[in-house]
């Protein structure tokens, strides 16, 4: 395979800086003038031919991420189902042999890979209808995250250009992840692997090149095959919220500091470090998370995510449900968000360009503000908190 190079990437800075003065159709014929030079093929390249404009719901569906509008409740509740439990369950039996394959080769444990699997596709019916090449176009030409999606693109040309799957395959979602998976083309360049020894990588339908791309992915990404995710536990009452989100302790120092399993018993203490994740803020569960959390995060950067994806596994293992979820949360609209962020802004507390999302910059602002307040400072992001700000 063949990588960006430097002259490579001064293209695509360069194409980006000019795509808000390019039409679309400008812009995408400069975008096949650069593919050439990377030295993919007239045949691939005539993918390009089917692209005809921006695809008005792939940009829909960027502002509406589930991450930004659900609530830890419903993103759990719609992913976590006994249905989805006992699917998963029987399909550890069913493909046993190949996922012991994929945990001797890359040390990721088998419930783990199913609940990826289940949360990414799930178990591989939901790979999303859209065109790969058509998603990752329309993302690349809107001017938000250009330069990634552009960067995206060239990959996806040059997977086709190696011949792991023809144009009209390269299915997958909005956001032009592909396959069970919901790999992005970068991360199937980087770690997919040929699994069935057929000399090209599919995963969109061969199970060992599904499982071992994934555990290889995982792998290289920190996964710790004798370890946990995390696990549900109790705060105690006098706990300095401000510890939560990101500060790593031992599990001996969080038990020293009262942090008990949910059922009042001491968590048990091993050779390991651990963050306090909050999901629904101070009133809701709360969870001390581990190494694999962590290496989640690298296949899907938002705690909702990570999250559900630990606790799936559990529940394919016989684990309970979560014990303290929160009544009645509400959502937050990305309307809302914005309009917090700029309060924020306003009283002094940088919480970044208004945009509507919460991210690490945004719950700083809200933990100097609940600090300045006398609030639990849990960088939480919620209706109360609005209201407050409002009034």
């Amino acid at each position: 395979m063949r990588i960006l190079s430097i002259f490579a990437l001064c293209l695509l800075f360069s194409s980006i800086l000019q795509a808000q003065e390019q039409s679309f159709q400008e812009w995408l014929a400069a975008l096949r003038v650069e593919a050439q030079q990377l030295g993919l093929s007239e045949t691939t390249l005539s993918a390009l031919d089917a692209i005809k404009e921006p695809e008005p719901r792939v940009l829909e569906l960027d502002n509406s991420q589930p991450e930004f509008v659900q609530t830890f409740t419903r993103y759990l509740a719609l992913r976590v189902t006994a249905n989805q439990v006992s699917r998963g369950q029987s399909l550890l039996q069913t493909h046993a042999a190949l996922l012991a394959e994929a945990q001797q080769r890359y040390g990721v444990q088998p419930h783990y890979l199913v609940a990826f699997w289940a949360i990414e596709s799930n178990f591989g019916s939901a790979t999303g209808g859209f065109s790969v090449l058509q998603a990752l176009a329309t993302l690349a030409y809107d001017p938000r995250r250009a330069e990634m999606f552009r960067r995206e693109l060239l990959t996806a040309l040059q997977i086709i250009d190696d011949g792991h799957i023809a144009p009209e395959r390269m299915t997958g979602s909005w956001a032009g992840a592909m396959g069970q998976l919901q790999f992005m083309p970068s991360v199937f360049y980087r770690y997919g692997v040929d699994g069935d020894n057929d000399g090209r990588i599919d995963i969109w339908s061969s199970l060992p090149d599904i499982f071992f791309s994934a555990a290889n992915f995982l792998s290289q990404s920190g996964w710790r095959g004798d370890e946990r995710w995390g696990r549900e536990v109790l705060l105690p009452e006098n706990f300095d919220f401000s510890l939560s989100g990101g500060t790593r302790k031992s599990l001996r120092e969080w038990s020293d500091l009262g942090v008990t399993l949910v059922s009042g018993a001491p968590i048990p203490v091993a050779d390991m470090e651990a963050i306090v994740v909050l999901p629904a803020g101070a009133s809701g569960p709360a969870f001390l998370a581990y190494n694999n959390y962590q290496a989640t995060m690298a296949y899907n950067p938002s705690t909702f995510y990570a999250l559900t994806v630990g606790h799936l596994a559990d529940r394919f293992s016989g684990g309970g449900a979560i014990q303290r979820m929160p009544v009645n949360e509400q959502a937050l609209s990305v309307a809302d968000v914005k309009e917090l962020q700029e309060r924020l802004n306003a009283l002094g507390y940088d919480s970044g360009t208004p945009d509507g999302r919460v991210g690490r910059q945004t719950r700083s602002a809200i933990r100097e503000y609940q600090r300045a307040k006398g609030l639990p400072m849990d960088g939480y992001a919620s209706g109360q908190l609005l209201e407050t700000l409002r009034n």
